[in-house]
């Protein structure tokens, strides 16, 4: 059923090798999309800049969806909208299902430790309450510390940053390879040095596609950070 991808499209392998790439997320080829003559087009509007692409889309009249999801019920809601475009409606609930399931296991813990995600490290970008993270987190176990902020996400300076006293930092870099992640880029600012974070030597690496896309794989995002919880819940209670 697909017909092609954006060149940033990594997953699964298996299904993407060989079909043909319509340029970077940002800098869609709608004429490359036209040729392909699909039925549907699935678009975004959860970066900035999708919107321009979602205008040339709608001038050339190609038929899309374009979901903007902020919570994860949101996103249930898309995957649904998806399967019903799809003529999948049975296998998107059943999906739905399942992530609710695993996402609704997690034992919570003593203390729910402070968790800054970040989003890119200069500057430091972080999601606020309007964000599935912030859903994810919850259901690890742990707290956002921007939780109080009601935007998608935004920019910290170093003044901020240590205000929230987060107790763990998650690197979720967009657009950067998990391999080419660095913690020591955080365990080297000098104003953070006094963070319970980089005291405790808690900064940890989430690959942006199980953080920062909104689909089946927040799955995996929520599994890493309820061993984040864990292993907070294991150093501050022994």
């Amino acid at each position: 059923m697909l017909v092609g991808v954006d060149n940033h499209t990594d997953y699964p392998e298996d299904v993407i090798a060989g079909l043909p790439r319509v340029g970077p997320d940002l800098q869609i080829d709608v004429a490359a999309v036209a040729r392909l003559k699909p039925d549907l087009v699935l678009a975004s509007l959860t970066v900035p800049g999708h919107e321009r692409i979602v205008e040339e889309l709608t001038r050339a009249r190609l038929p899309f969806i374009a979901p903007e999801p902020v919570s994860l019920e949101d996103v249930y809601g898309d995957i649904r909208r998806i399967g019903a475009e799809l003529g999948a409606v049975a296998r998107a609930a059943a999906l739905v299902e399942s992530m609710q399931r695993e996402l609704a296991s997690a034992p919570q813990p003593s203390r729910a430790p402070r968790v800054l995600v970040e989003w890119w490290p200069k500057p430091v970008i972080a999601p606020g309450r309007l964000s599935w993270v912030d859903d994810l987190l919850t259901c690890a176990g742990a707290v956002n510390p921007l939780h109080e902020a009601a935007v998608k996400s935004k920019p910290l300076t170093d003044e901020q940053a240590c205000e929230l006293l987060p107790d763990a930092i998650v690197i979720s870099w967009c657009g950067v390879k998990v391999q080419k992640y660095r913690p020591e880029v955080v365990y080297r600012r000098p104003a953070w040095q006094s963070l319970p974070a980089l005291e405790q030597r808690r900064v940890y690496a989430i690959a942006e596609a199980y953080l920062g896309r909104p689909g089946p794989r927040l799955v995996e995002g929520f599994r890493a950070l309820r061993r984040i919880v864990d292993d907070f819940a294991a150093s501050t209670e022994s």
